[in-house]
């Protein structure tokens, strides 16, 4: 019997988290539409950039946590998830910088952690080992950056709200700047000692 429960966490593909994480991953290129529309003629679209946005964020919280609890963990759903994180992040980046809310030097230190982890998941590769998993580190970090960005995002404008948007989200975008590198320190570590243990078993 628990074999058979297993195979089903981690076989099964059309599960309702599974299509809520594709769901979600079909979101990034509207967000990215709607925040990029001012810069090609069209009005602006922040508010609906932000629903987006917002539902992304819970479709995030519902997949994992009904993955748990009606046990339909898989392989795909542990693939989704964070590829669509990084998309999100990814697509925020390139709208907040193309419109110059957010500074280039801040963009290249987040895209320069993802490459540094792109790396580290080949390096895995090649000794037969599956990318990393999300650590809590990482999640907190994300969780940082998602709200960051959309106050980031409300800061431009005028007003007490796009102020206080602006001090918020400057304070969620350093610390998740901070943990973003932190949890990749961690995984450039954990690799290391994994490739490590490959040597010395040869």
């Amino acid at each position: 019997m628990e074999v058979q429960e297993t195979r089903v966490q981690t076989d099964r593909v059309l599960t309702i988290p599974n299509i809520l994480s594709m769901a979600r991953l079909l979101g990034v290129p509207l967000f990215l539409w709607l925040i990029l529309r001012p810069e090609f003629g069209g009005p602006k679209s922040d508010g609906w950039a932000l629903l987006v946005l917002a539902l992304s964020g819970v479709s995030d919280y519902l997949d994992g946590k009904l993955a748990r609890r009606w046990n339909q963990i898989s392989s795909l759903g542990r693939l989704l998830d964070p590829a669509a994180d990084r998309l999100y992040i990814l697509s925020t980046l390139v709208g907040l910088t193309w419109r110059e809310i957010l500074p280039l030097w801040l963009t290249l230190v987040l895209l320069a952690r993802e490459l540094v982890l792109l790396v580290m998941v080949g390096i895995l590769r090649r000794h037969g080992y599956p990318p990393p998993q999300v650590n809590f580190l990482g999640k907190a970090a994300t969780f940082n950056l998602m709200y960051a960005f959309p106050l980031l995002l409300l800061s431009d404008g005028s007003g007490w709200i796009s102020s206080l948007a602006a001090i918020f989200g400057w304070a969620f975008a350093g610390w998740g700047t901070t943990l973003y590198w932190w949890a990749g320190v961690l995984y450039v570590v954990q690799v290391r000692r994994l490739v490590r243990a490959d040597a010395m078993a040869d």
